[in-house]
């Protein structure tokens, strides 16, 4: 693509009108920090809050912080803080720039900085899309890890560069200006997010040894639920944006139409008018994340891990496998929708079937290895919550196992034609020694796996039901393949 007049405040007013910014970087001062940079952020809590300033107004410019990488923040910094996202759909894509950033930095750079951001009393909310590793929780047990960079953090004076440590410091900071209370906002796929984020700042204070009242006191913890389809940008998602805008924009995104936001409404120094945007304000976002994460997360993985095992490059192909959208639609009926309370109204099987109509969408060319990164980190509460609790009830979870199953066959680094499978977790050395250490069978997987205690809680890896279980599935694997096995259910 060549290299033409790059997106930027000099650049809008020759933007088709429907493809211009409803906020003017720098006309809105920034009332909140975003920790996570990425394409989820930009293309979902940012544009809802570009959506709330222009139809409600208000101070709440963000300034996006990236924890590691520079290369977003370079790009933003050569195009006034502007980029673009292009929501598709069949035969459909409406492309608009986005003008929410008021500025953005690079933690790895200065954090000094960042935290003196957090401890700026304009600064009033703080969001973060982390993912789940950033958090430094022990996925299994919710506690605070352990390890070097985050002990460093909390014990030593040296620049912080863990996000516990960035939010400890800031917060400090906060409290010896007294600059106000402030929301701390997890828009990150964990159950539970509100109470994680408060169990990890107070586990962090803890380990620091620093009094927390002044944070007790002022900090709230609120829970979200965050949906839409962001998939990794490549070269043709950068050259539809220049085809519909006529610059070029480094950073361009593409996403489905689709997308939700439910917020539990506890903000002490105020918040935008995200209601004005479509956004759901809650006393109680807990439903609505078990939904999310077991029906439409939990699916998605299970998608993910089948396809890529028959070598499906996306999902909308995996999906297009005989037997892929039965199995799932049985494991939403089955096993998902019996295993909690959904929020009032809602019917977990007809979200079960919106998700799969979602993931069919032609347009986005999620892949299925993306979606499969950081196993380790979602299946337990994606999947493994799910199963645990249809066992707490007697039940039999067929198709909780066949997930599991399909991740462990993945975990193997090897489709069932033979090519690699990346295996990109953040537990990949003690996946692959415990499986290097097994015998070759669906029983020795089986064994190694479960006994990961950093996945699997002992109660469920001793469960002899679900172990038959995922052993049925990763027999049928080995003897006929993903493909044949899903055809012939």
């Amino acid at each position: 693509m060549a290299m033409t007049s790059l997106l930027g405040l000099g650049a809008v007013r020759r933007l088709p009108a429907e493809s211009r910014p409803l906020v003017r970087p720098g006309t809105v001062p920034a009332g909140i920090v975003h920790l996570g940079l990425g394409a989820f952020f930009r293309a979902h809590q940012a544009v809802y809050t570009e959506a709330a300033l222009a139809a409600a107004g208000g101070d709440w410019g963000i300034v996006g912080v990236a924890p590691r990488s520079r290369s977003v923040v370079e790009a933003l910094a050569t195009q006034d803080q502007l980029y673009s996202v292009t929501s598709l759909s069949a035969g459909d894509a409406r492309t608009r720039v986005v003008g929410a950033l008021a500025a953005s930095h690079a933690a790895v750079a200065d954090p000094a900085r960042i935290v003196a951001l957090l401890a700026d009393p304009a600064i009033r909310v703080v969001t973060l899309t982390i993912t789940e590793k950033g958090y430094r929780l022990d996925p299994a047990t919710g506690r605070l890890l352990s390890d070097p960079s985050l002990d460093s953090d909390l014990l030593g004076d040296q620049p912080p560069t863990t996000v516990p440590g960035l939010l400890v410091r800031g917060l400090l900071a906060r409290a010896r200006a007294d600059a106000g209370p402030i929301a701390i906002v997890s828009c990150d796929n964990l159950p539970s997010n509100g109470r994680r984020v408060r169990g990890m700042l107070d586990a962090a204070f803890a380990r620091a040894g620093r009094p927390d009242g002044w944070v007790r006191a002022n900090v709230t913890c609120p829970g979200t639920m965050v949906d839409r389809i962001v998939p990794a940008s490549t070269e043709a998602t950068r050259s539809a944006a220049h085809a519909a805008l006529g610059v070029v924009d480094q950073v361009a995104l593409s996403a489905e139409p689709y997308m939700q936001w439910v917020i539990e409404d506890d903000f002490p120094g105020g918040r935008p008018a995200w209601e004005a945007a479509g956004a759901v304000l809650t006393d109680e976002a807990g439903p609505w994340e078990r939904l999310k994460l077991r029906a439409l997360n939990g699916v998605h993985s299970g998608i993910a891990y089948l396809g890529a095992l028959a070598g499906r490059e996306t999902i909308v192909d995996a999906l297009e496998m005989p037997g892929m959208a039965d199995a799932m639609r049985r494991f939403v009926a089955e096993d998902v929708a019996p295993s909690f309370t959904p929020p009032a109204g809602v019917s977990v099987v007809a979200y079960g079937a919106s998700a799969l109509d979602r993931f069919a969408n032609p347009a986005i060319a999620h892949r299925t290895t993306q979606v499969a990164m950081d196993g380790s980190q979602k299946l337990p509460q994606r999947v493994l919550e799910t199963i645990g609790d249809r066992r707490s009830a007697g039940a039999t979870p067929r198709w909780g196992a066949l997930v599991v199953a399909a991740w462990m066959r993945y975990a193997r680094g090897v489709a069932d034609d033979g090519r690699a499978l990346d295996l990109d977790d953040p537990l990949a050395p003690s996946i692959r020694a415990a499986i290097a250490a097994a015998p070759t069978t669906p029983e020795g997987l089986a064994d190694a796996l479960f006994g990961l205690t950093a996945v699997f809680p002992p109660p469920l890896a001793s469960d002899e039901v679900v172990r038959g279980l995922v052993v049925e599935w990763l027999t049928e694997f080995e003897k006929h393949g993903v493909e044949s096995t899903l055809a012939g259910l």
